[in-house]
């Protein structure tokens, strides 16, 4: 496995970041992106760190709870932030002992209405794991396994713990599971990084 740190100057919180997909950060030898770059968190890193917060992307297989300590004697607050199929690697990260201040899930596989497979709180079962969280959907995500419909009922079984921001507009394709729809933003990016940094800043 191959994580990825990017540290800044007087950082004002650590950001952990888990992307969507396989998980997989596919870098070479010197650190450059060979696939996924343009997934949707992987290609804002750079804005991330802009915007005052050191960054660590950590590969599928990671563990959580260990990248969450690392970061937070780096700088706290410390944030989980994952999108599209990293939610569910987020709950079971959160299920096995992580403890971040804070988590963001973009795109995600919230509840059984979200669509097939796992979902954040079929992981969890109970919110009582789940810190302050903030979900970020796009109104007309078309991917199967991110249904909007699914953000409701995550809210309600949360009970108190998460609330919702919602984007509308940007561009879509005819694969709306992929970076470049509203699944991932596409034509978003400053908007979407706003959303994110708002809620991970101190």
């Amino acid at each position: 496995m191959r994580n990825i740190l990017i540290r800044v100057d007087r950082p004002k919180g650590s950001l952990v970041v888990l992307t969507g997909g396989d998980g997989v950060l596919a870098v070479d030898s010197r650190g450059k992106f060979t696939g996924n770059a343009s997934s949707v968190l992987i290609r804002n890193r750079d804005a991330f760190a802009a915007s005052g917060f050191d960054v660590l992307l950590v590969e599928k297989g990671t563990s959580l709870a260990d990248a969450v300590r690392h970061m937070e004697a780096l700088k706290r607050p410390v944030t989980i932030v994952a999108t599209s199929a990293g939610t569910p690697r987020a709950a079971e990260g959160l299920r096995a002992g992580a403890r971040p201040d804070r988590l963001i899930l973009t795109s995600g596989f919230l509840s059984r209405k979200s669509g097939p497979g796992s979902s954040v709180a079929n992981i969890l079962g109970s919110p009582a794991a789940l810190p302050s969280t903030l979900v970020i959907h796009h109104r007309q995500d078309g991917c199967r396994f991110t249904s909007p419909a699914g953000v409701a009922p995550f809210i309600a079984w949360s009970k108190g713990r998460a609330k919702v921001e919602w984007l509308s507009g940007g561009t879509e394709n005819d694969k709306p599971c992929r970076f470049d729809a509203h699944h991932g933003f596409a034509g978003q990016d400053a908007e979407l990084v706003a959303r994110i940094v708002g809620f991970a800043s101190p």
